[in-house]
């Protein structure tokens, strides 16, 4: 397992600016593939984006193009979503996992891989 703290959530106005960052334990985290999900109130969890171990490709949901963009310090064990243009649609919990890829899609890892989330207001 590795633990996972996110941080950098807050109350915005939309088309505002926010960088989320996830911390990670231990010395395994340059192992793992990392991803971004979110969860509004009342809708399922769903995937925002992810990045390869190295950091050489990333992937997005259609929603992040163009306003996200994730990224990591392999030697700060750490991965960011900078997000801009926020909109208030993009009002959630945000959660960092680590993963992995098969081919081209990214895959969570289960309980214990999960960060326990940041809050992520967007005012309109």
């Amino acid at each position: 397992q590795v633990q996972l703290v996110e941080s950098g959530g807050g109350l915005v106005q939309a088309g505002g600016s926010l960088r989320l960052s996830c911390a990670a334990s231990g010395r395994t985290f340059s192992t793992y593939a990392m991803g971004w999900f979110r969860q509004a109130p009342g809708k399922e969890r769903e995937f925002v984006a992810s990045i390869r171990r190295s950091g050489s490709s990333t992937y997005y949901a259609d929603s992040a193009k163009g306003r996200f963009t994730i990224s990591r310090d392999n030697a700060k064990n750490t991965v960011y979503l900078q997000m801009n243009s926020l909109k208030p649609e993009d009002t959630a919990v945000y959660y960092c996992a680590a993963g992995y890829y098969r081919e081209s899609t990214y895959y969570p890892l289960g309980d214990g891989y999960w960060g326990q989330g940041t809050q992520v207001t967007v005012s309109s």
